[in-house]
């Protein structure tokens, strides 16, 4: 099954390890050096055009990619039940 993530992106619901706040983690020192990271090696993938109110992280064939949404984490969980 594929979950919308806003901006006519989908991710599959298996390839899906969470679901994250970016205002609550963006205060974690090691979840800003986490996002800086994936950015650095092209896993980071902007959603949306507005500030971004979560992101989520996923894995699918060896590859993890970090995308940023403008969903609230609780929208995007509701989505995936």
């Amino acid at each position: 099954m594929y979950i919308n993530i806003g901006g006519d992106m989908a991710v599959r619901d298996r390839s899906l390890i969470g679901i994250f706040d970016l205002d609550g983690a963006s205060l974690s020192k090691k979840t800003m050096e986490f996002l800086k990271s994936a950015e650095e090696e092209g896993g980071l993938i902007n959603v949306t055009e507005d500030v971004p109110k979560s992101f989520l992280l996923t894995e699918e064939y060896g590859m993890e990619r970090v995308y940023f949404t403008q969903l609230s984490a609780a929208t995007i969980e509701k989505r995936t039940k």
